[in-house]
């Protein structure tokens, strides 16, 4: 299992955007190959996403389909995000 997470430092208000758009996210993201979950934080004055994957595959498709998403959908944003991404080690 892997998992993404994109950072966007300074743009709280993305958060709310996002969230205003959940079935649109959901499909952008839900259906990519090997979806496990998302999760959208709300992180002071940042807005951070994680997706879960069965595989790495699915976590950079991910960040590929978040990015034209965004870009087409939300294209003020600030800056690109900060990525990281990996296997998940432990998950309860």
């Amino acid at each position: 299992m892997c998992a993404s997470v994109r950072r966007y430092e300074g743009n709280a208000g993305l958060a709310d955007e996002l969230s205003s758009r959940a079935d649109e996210v959901r499909t952008v993201v839900g259906g990519i190959p090997g979806f496990r979950a998302y999760y959208l934080l709300a992180a002071g004055g940042d807005t951070i996403s994680i997706s879960v994957f069965d595989d790495e595959a699915g976590a950079q498709q991910s960040n590929e389909a978040a990015a034209a998403w965004l870009s087409e959908n939300v294209p003020n944003l600030p800056a690109a995000p900060a990525v990281s991404a990996g296997e998940v080690l432990l998950s309860f």
